[in-house]
């Protein structure tokens, strides 16, 4: 029995992490894409099987909308912020308000980020750069992945100094090679809020509730902090 999850990057660590209690619990295989939540919801909607959405919230609202998941199934998974990274043998920079921020990054040599259009964290990326002017200054030394987890990978592997990276938090932490130098600063960050549903044309809808509960439930609960999600008390 396979259990089929599209789900946004920001989510890889805590899924993974349930993947092997669920399967042995239920008898059941996960088969798991990851990936910017722009391109996961396009490959739900162009028809592709799909048992288990982990999506920003306000996308599955809209699913949810359109019929394409099962309403009242969303549970929210938690809040991710938007951050910025350094491989792990550099040293941090100054991100502690709009003027560091913006002379770390007008100074990185490579700016690794998500998808610019597709993804959570790299829609909020251009926001932020083109807020403070940065959006010509950086043409050409932006290396955009289609999602922050390749983008962290890429950067731990590049060759070179003055690297940086800006995506969500999850991604950066469960990255090896790379390292959190902290949360955007106030004004310019986003928390995202991660939810999980059954589709509606789920093969499994019964074992997808099960599984949106166990992403959900207090069970994950620490596995979902350590990963860096941001719980209500």
């Amino acid at each position: 029995m396979e259990l089929v999850l599209f789900s946004g990057g920001a989510a890889k660590a805590v899924a993974s992490g349930l993947q092997g209690d669920f399967e042995a619990g239920q008898g059941c295989v996960l088969s798991a894409t990851f990936g910017a939540v722009g391109l996961m919801r396009d490959k739900l909607l162009s028809g592709e099987p799909c048992d288990v959405l982990i999506l920003s919230a306000s996308l599955i609202e809209a699913l949810e909308r359109q019929g394409h998941v099962v309403a009242g199934s969303a549970r929210d998974l938690g809040g991710v912020a938007t951050g910025v990274a350094v491989r792990s043998a550099d040293p941090d920079v100054a991100i502690g308000d709009a003027e560091a921020l913006r002379a770390a990054l007008s100074a990185a040599q490579g700016l690794y980020v998500p998808h610019l259009s597709k993804s959570s964290a790299g829609i909020h990326v251009a926001s932020v750069l083109e807020r403070l002017g940065l959006t010509q200054t950086l043409h050409g030394r932006i290396h955009e992945h289609p999602n922050g987890a390749t983008a962290m990978r890429e950067m731990a592997a590049a060759a070179g100094d003055g690297l940086v990276g800006c995506t969500q938090v999850t991604e950066i932490l469960y990255t090896p090679g790379v390292k959190l130098v902290g949360e955007l600063p106030p004004g310019y960050g986003l928390d995202t809020v991660y939810t999980a549903a059954v589709c509606a044309r789920a093969r499994q809808p019964e074992l997808a509730a099960r599984f949106v509960q166990a992403l959900a439930g207090e069970a994950s609960r620490q596995l979902r902090q350590t990963a860096g999600f941001k719980l209500e008390a």
